[in-house]
């Protein structure tokens, strides 16, 4: 009996040393794939969760995967703590473990990533001096040009996601101390500007900005992605 007991802690051990190997190479498959096709400084971190894991590959589906990519750079903007979430993964495990991961499909991908206000003052008006949070909202300071005439002033502007990108508009504006009165709407022209910050990894577009300490947390969904979509 006792054999007999130690044979089954025996084959326990085994089969959960086994689905882990097979997790752990499963997850390095998909950081590969992302990393080449975004041209990645290092493989993201991916996490398939639930346990245990082979039970999901002998069905050939996973209900939730995470991706943490890090920093990621689209043309001129750079975002920081981009982290994925992917919901009803598809694929073989042979797939997986063979490498072509191109037949992963998600139902849905989730993106958020930090995006820091010396990014989004890359792309403000001249004069512009500096991006904030503060209790009464996005801040943007610096001495702006209205009908050609520079006046120092404190704006505070929304941030929504727009087909090109983000776009931060003026809501209200208080002059500098001793400064003239300055027309909002005036002030709208000089000041709105888009951040030319579409998507994130996988397809998916912006959904949701908001402004926090370091910087505008910014989220994107996609639907129905397919992995050999990517470009």
């Amino acid at each position: 009996m006792r054999a007999l007991l130690m044979a089954i802690v025996v084959l326990g051990l085994a089969l959960v040393a086994g689905d882990r190997v097979a997790v752990i190479m499963a997850q390095n498959e998909i950081g590969r794939k992302i990393a080449a096709e975004y041209n990645l400084q290092r493989e993201p971190s991916v996490d398939i969760r639930g346990f245990p894991f082979l039970t999901q590959a002998v069905d050939g589906r996973y209900p939730d995967v995470r991706i943490q990519v890090g920093d990621w750079r689209e043309q001129d903007i750079s975002v920081r703590d981009l982290d994925v979430a992917l919901t009803e993964v598809t694929a073989p495990l042979s797939d997986l473990l063979g490498g072509r991961t191109s037949n992963l499909v998600a139902a849905t991908a989730r993106a958020t990533a930090l995006v820091p206000y010396e990014t989004v003052r890359g792309f403000a008006p001249s004069g512009t001096e500096s991006i904030s949070h503060s209790p009464d909202g996005l801040r943007v300071t610096g001495t702006f040009s209205v009908e050609g005439v520079p006046i120092p002033a404190t704006v505070v502007v929304t941030v929504a996601p727009a087909d090109n990108g983000f776009e931060v508009t003026p809501v209200s504006v208080q002059a500098a101390a001793g400064g003239p009165t300055i027309s909002l709407a005036l002030l709208r022209r000089t000041l709105t500007f888009t951040v030319p910050l579409q998507r994130l990894p996988l397809g998916a577009r912006l959904t949701a900005i908001t402004p926090g300490p370091n910087g505008l947390l910014v989220t994107a969904e996609a639907q129905d992605v397919h992995f050999s979509d990517l470009p």
